[in-house]
């Protein structure tokens, strides 16, 4: 079976959501999976990683068994998709400090931005196949 990289997203966040429907239509090779960050799943598999869903606070990207937060996730998601998404992993070369506060400013603002999330929406067919049980 092929590699995938898991992406952990806020679940009551429409921002996050969007974001993940977004993410999958620009991955067309189907590399990524999804997975609400608050679900048991989500939470056992931080689990094994020694992270929780409170420590990490930020979308989650697990690849190569490695966890990544916060701009680093976004930005190695990023690199998965097509141009020109792609080439904002060249940011990857940004300190950390620097590239997280940006996230954090965006984060602090992203629901007040796009409101809350219906939990119980289905998702899209491209976001079906891909959600992590």
């Amino acid at each position: 079976m092929k590699d995938h990289g898991i992406v952990l997203f806020d679940g009551t966040c429409a921002f996050c959501e969007r974001s993940v429907i977004f993410i999958a239509r620009r991955d067309p090779e189907g590399y990524l999976r999804f997975g609400a960050s608050q679900s048991p799943a989500a939470a056992a598999l931080l689990a094994s990683y020694g992270v929780t869903r409170e420590t990490a606070r930020s979308i989650i990207l697990i690849e190569g068994g490695q966890v990544y937060l916060r701009s680093t996730a976004s930005l190695r998601i990023a690199a998965r998709l097509t141009p020109p998404w792609s080439w904002f992993r060249m940011f990857l070369w940004v300190p950390v400090p620097l590239r997280d506060a940006v996230y954090r400013v965006v984060a602090a603002v992203r629901v007040r931005l796009a409101g809350r999330s219906n939990a119980c929406e289905i998702p899209p067919p491209e976001i079906r196949s891909r959600l992590i049980d």
